[in-house]
């Protein structure tokens, strides 16, 4: 998968269009991402304390790969993803600008 955590997406189908956002986790078996303020869900937490109240949290869920672009960090624009290798050394980079992520 080419999307590793902390890069930073831009969403480009689903109820999400055009929002950016950070990648949590990435699950590559399930081609999964989760991504910070996106896909968000409602989570009932029942009160663990005496006196306390219940809870809803908004937890982001699972996003498919296939739906998110990676903005690069030199041009600002999403891009596809390629890779250089060099002797030692193998490394992403951004198609429009062909410069190192």
């Amino acid at each position: 998968m080419k999307i590793i955590k902390n890069d930073t997406v831009l969403i480009f189908s689903g109820k999400d269009k055009g929002k950016k956002g950070k990648v949590l986790k990435v699950f590559p078996k399930e081609k999964q991402l989760l991504i910070e303020g996106i896909n968000l869900r409602k989570k009932r937490q029942k009160p663990k304390k005496q006196g306390e109240k219940g809870q809803i949290i908004l937890m982001p869920g699972h996003v498919s790969a296939s739906s998110v672009r990676l903005l690069c960090t030199k041009c600002g624009k999403p891009t596809r993803i390629g890779y250089k290798i060099t002797e030692k050394k193998k490394y992403r980079v951004c198609r429009k600008c062909e410069q190192e992520i």
